[in-house]
């Protein structure tokens, strides 16, 4: 019998294995398909301080190897989650996380501050990536100063597991990671989508309404695998990686590059089992490698 429990620091999981925010619903839509019991946790759609009603479609359109999308966060508010959403997924037998996103720190702090007052819910992902409308715009998460800034204000609020969801659109990601870990984050979840966009060439128009958009699936896998390797190498805090995990492979591959645990993202709209079958197809290679405890997976890349 293999062991393929995780910790992150004070996070326990059965398993390395969860979805990514805003793939995967509230986790009911995805009920029909499979035992939520079997995964390590599930991070539940992004969640705003007030309701947002999301961008205008086209949002999302198919790329090469990946997909394109300028959803927005379309969300009923975190009150709404509270009182609506929250009871009826609370009883499930794995770990839920909520993506706390926002417009300015305020928002982050007041959202995170009510979810720290839902018993069932153990953790949250902080996701930086949002834009900074007091700042012209900028991505919180794409200077030192602001992702330590927002960090710390949701870390005096928020008592419980705080992951902290990096940005890949930046110069060096293991100077935003270390400025997170300084001011009290308690993991980083990595890589969130990066920037890009698409064309048909006969309408000579851009496929999403919002020009450019995150670009997610197999074709930033070897951007995230690099991302995650160079923060292992950086911080002391445990990795969460994801960006373009298909397959059983794809999520060792990561492991080995640094992370404790993975997310599984676009897979999700491929095929709805993938999840079970990636945990699956873990314990398989481990018994096929002869390997007790997944453990000894996690940063043992043999650099030649």
């Amino acid at each position: 019998m293999v062991n393929l429990g995780v910790k992150l620091k004070d996070l326990s999981l059965k398993n390395p294995v969860m979805t990514a925010s805003g793939t995967f619903g509230f986790g009911e839509e995805f009920e029909d398909f499979i035992d939520l019991s079997n995964l390590g946790g599930i991070l539940v759609k992004g969640t705003t301080r007030h309701h947002r009603e999301g961008n205008p479609y086209p949002r999302m359109a198919e790329t090469p190897s990946g997909m394109l999308n300028a959803v927005g966060l379309q969300n009923k508010g975190v009150e709404n989650f509270c009182s609506e959403i929250y009871p009826r997924i609370k009883h499930y037998d794995t770990n839920i996380l909520v993506n706390v996103s926002g417009s300015v720190i305020e928002d982050y702090v007041e959202t995170a501050a009510m979810i720290n007052d839902l018993e069932h819910i153990p953790a949250i992902e902080l996701n930086i990536s949002c834009p900074n409308v007091k700042e012209g715009g900028m991505a919180f998460g794409t200077s030192c100063a602001s992702a330590a800034e927002v960090v710390k204000a949701v870390r005096q609020v928020y008592k419980k597991h705080l992951m902290v969801k990096l940005s890949p659109n930046v110069t060096d990601i293991t100077e935003i990671a270390k400025a997170v870990e300084a001011e009290g984050a308690d993991s980083v979840s990595l890589i969130n989508t990066l920037l890009g966009m698409a064309i048909d060439a006969e309408t000579r128009k851009p496929l999403l309404s919002t020009v450019t958009g995150g670009l997610s699936g197999p074709a930033v896998k070897p951007v995230a695998l690099r991302m995650v390797w160079q923060v292992f190498n950086a911080v002391k805090i445990p990795i969460v990686g994801l960006g373009g995990i298909m397959n059983a492979k794809d999520a060792i591959e990561f492991m080995l590059a640094g992370a404790t645990a993975v997310q599984i993202g676009t897979a999700n709209f491929i095929d709805p089992q993938v999840t079970e079958k990636i945990v699956v197809g873990i314990e398989d290679y481990m018994k096929r490698h002869n390997i007790q405890d997944i453990n000894d997976l996690i940063g043992a890349l043999q650099v030649r």
